[in-house]
């Protein structure tokens, strides 16, 4: 699962070691907050990917991660089965044109870019419960199963 960390200037895709691994990035993903252009959210983030990866990695239907060339430009990719996904429109970054990530904060990051934040890297997440623009929904408890009743004795 990937973390997004949002600030004042920056939004930071924090990658794990597996995901800097599959995506060919020896680094996190810095996008600053001004060449954002467009937050959309998808249930099928696979139909937003174009051209080949280069570097990256790719199974059908399962992963997509790294970065995609097309002619329309550089997209970086992490996308996993078929998840809730954001899609970001960049323009101006040096890297890339869009952001395509599987995330199920993708509501609280749209939310978390609305507002202003503090200087200091904060979860959106966590930013969004706190402006409150956002219910938090505590974790669901699994649900116990009742014994099956004995057979009566005919």
């Amino acid at each position: 699962m990937v973390t997004l960390l949002l600030d004042s200037t920056q939004l930071e895709v924090v990658l794990s070691l597996s995901e800097r691994t599959l995506s060919f990035r020896k680094g996190n993903v810095v996008i600053e907050r001004s060449t954002i252009t467009k937050v959309q959210l998808t249930d099928d983030a696979w139909t937003w990917l174009r051209g080949i990866p280069s570097p990256g990695t790719l199974v059908r239907g399962v992963i997509a991660m790294g970065t995609w060339r097309s002619a329309g430009g550089d997209d970086f990719t992490l996308v996993r089965r078929r998840r809730p996904s954001v899609v970001i429109d960049l323009e101006g970054h040096p890297e890339y044109q869009r952001i395509i990530l599987t995330t199920r904060h993708g509501l609280a990051l749209v939310q978390a870019l609305r507002v202003e934040v503090a200087e200091e890297a904060a979860d959106v997440a966590d930013i969004a419960a706190e402006t409150g623009t956002i219910p938090v929904v505590p974790e669901k408890k699994p649900r116990s199963r009742k014994a099956p009743a004995p057979a009566p004795a005919v």
